[in-house]
């Protein structure tokens, strides 16, 4: 990614940001609870990151109409399609925040993508894979993001 691009990001970045900081002194945000805000919050910070790192980002927040849940991110990677659950924190556990993707979870997630892949337009089903971006949103420190490409597939392999 050129230096102008990066830029670019920076700049749009900082400007959904500087809308955030506003929305909330006006009170725009009242009705939003806590842990939602910070949700959205680390959801806009992970798609600054993916673009950062030459993603292609397609979808935010996708959701079907018959099947229940959302993908927070959907991006192409080259030829690979990326299906990216964030998870966001305040504070650094003992509790990494990608153990929040648990089997249900992971089975949401493989349902909805199957579903936003049957409605692509091309004839053969690009190559998928699911990661899950944490993003470490601790008061007074600098974003951190750990991700966690292929973190699991499009099947559940059970080990007995």
């Amino acid at each position: 990614m050129g230096w102008l691009a990066r830029i670019r990001i920076d700049c749009l970045e900082g400007a959904l940001a500087g809308l955030g900081w506003i929305a909330r002194r006006r009170g725009g945000a009242e009705g939003l609870p806590p842990h939602l805000a910070v949700g959205i919050e680390g959801e806009n910070a992970a798609y600054f990151y993916l673009r950062r790192k030459s993603y292609i980002v397609v979808a935010r927040r996708w959701s079907s109409g018959g099947v229940p849940g959302d993908i927070d991110l959907i991006a192409w990677q080259g030829p690979m399609l990326c299906f990216v659950e964030v998870k966001t924190r305040t504070a650094r556990d003992l509790t990494p925040a990608e153990v929040a993707v648990d089997s249900h979870k992971r089975n949401t997630l493989r349902r909805l993508a199957r579903q936003y892949v049957r409605q692509l337009p091309q004839e053969a089903a690009p190559p998928v894979r699911f990661d899950v971006l944490s993003v470490y949103l601790v008061p007074g420190q600098k974003k951190e993001f750990v991700h966690f490409e292929g973190s699991f597939g499009l099947s559940e392999r059970r080990e007995y």
